[in-house]
Parts: structure tokens; C-alpha cells; sequence
């Protein structure tokens, strides 16, 4: 069991225990979902997109230090005191909103959430978007379909919940409504998975003011 507290600037994932994943029978209806799943290819459109983010000799903090669509998210992580964290052994999913998520927020309000008084909402917003231990897509989209949707518990202890849509991308709606897709997936960490997604989650009370 997992237990994060957000006045804390670093959770050690060393402490976190992880059940094995028990992935049950796929009540798939879809033809090409099932397809796309026997091959091993959830999305093919975006296969490239999984190959060219592909580092799994590194921790995630790196990767996302050298990978320039996600220097506000890398940013954010700096200011929040979360990059030993994302560092640690894990594992560890994370959702990483990219530079054009962040511009759906504006300059002013993304300002005033990187001030130093802001902190704990800050690693509020940003614990949210990690699960303790590692998914990849395939398994992901297992845990949807299962029963059409699927709870996650992030490490801020919010519930994030998944879905599949109409043109099988992944899709996450936060405590307040607001939907994110997966755009980029199973790019490989040392200590975890990283996706990238293209909207911030927002957890229950930490609506950006």
C-alpha cells in the first residue's frame, strides 16, 4: 500500500509495494481492438511515435530533462522538488502532459502554480498523474475494457479513470470532468513507463485558480 503525503517535496518509491498484475479474460468485441492486441500493437498509427521514444537505459526525471516537448512538465517536476522522486527505483507509471497541454493553461495561472506558495498544489497536480508500478499500453487497455472503464489510484491518492473511445486511444477523465488522451505510449524507463498525454489532470480541489 501506497501512502503519499503532499506536504512532503520527496516520496521515495522504494517504500511502495505492488501487487502482481492479474490481467483477466478480455470480453473484446471490437475486431480490430482484439487485433491490434494479439499483435501487440494497441494503437499501429502511432507505432513510430513508441519506437522514437523508446529509453529504457534511464530513469524518468532524465528522460524527461532531455526530451524537449516536455520542458514545462520537467519544469513543474524541478519546482515541485519531484525530481529525486521520479529518479527512484519504482516502478512507476507516469502521465506526462506535453508543452501544448501546459498552453491549454494560462500564462497567469500556470505563473501563480509555480510560485513557491503553491507548492503543495502543485505536487498535488503533479503526483496525480503517477501510478505506482509499471503498464504498459496493452495492459492498460486490458483494465479498461475489462469493464468498460477502469479506476487508477494515483500516488497523490486520487482515482483517475480510464477508458477506451470510439478510435481506441486511451482516455483519462480527472475528479473535475476533464478528459486526456494518450498520444505517446510504452516509451521505456528504467525505474517505470512514461506515456505523454495531451491535457493536465487536475485532481478534486486543486482546480487551477
Amino acid at each position: 500500500m501506497f501512502i503519499c503525503l503532499i506536504s512532503c517535496t520527496y516520496i521515495s518509491f522504494a517504500q511502495i509495494t505492488t501487487d502482481p498484475i492479474s490481467v483477466p479474460p478480455l470480453p473484446v468485441t471490437r475486431a480490430n481492438v482484439n487485433s491490434s492486441l494479439t499483435t501487440g500493437k494497441v494503437f499501429p498509427n502511432k507505432v513510430d511515435d513508441v519506437k522514437a521514444g523508446k529509453s529504457g537505459t534511464k530513469p524518468i526525471t532524465d528522460n524527461i530533462a532531455d526530451n524537449k516537448s516536455l520542458s514545462k512538465f520537467y519544469k513543474a517536476v524541478q519546482v515541485a522538488g519531484l525530481s529525486e522522486t521520479f529518479k527512484s527505483k519504482g516502478p512507476v507509471t507516469l502521465f506526462a502532459p506535453d508543452d501544448n497541454a501546459f498552453a491549454k493553461i494560462s500564462a497567469g495561472r500556470l505563473d501563480t502554480l509555480l510560485r513557491p506558495d503553491h507548492k503543495p498544489q502543485l505536487l498535488a497536480i503533479l503526483t496525480y498523474h503517477a501510478i505506482a508500478g509499471k503498464f504498459n499500453s496493452r495492459q492498460l487497455v486490458r483494465k479498461c475494457l475489462n469493464k468498460k472503464t477502469a479506476v487508477f489510484t494515483t500516488l497523490g491518492g486520487g482515482k483517475l479513470t480510464g477508458e477506451i473511445d470510439a478510435d481506441h486511444n486511451i482516455i483519462f477523465t480527472d475528479e473535475t470532468g476533464g478528459k486526456s488522451m494518450i498520444t505517446k505510449m510504452d516509451m521505456e524507463q528504467s525505474n517505470g513507463m512514461l506515456f505523454v498525454i495531451n491535457t493536465v489532470l487536475i485532481p478534486k480541489d486543486k482546480i487551477l485558480l
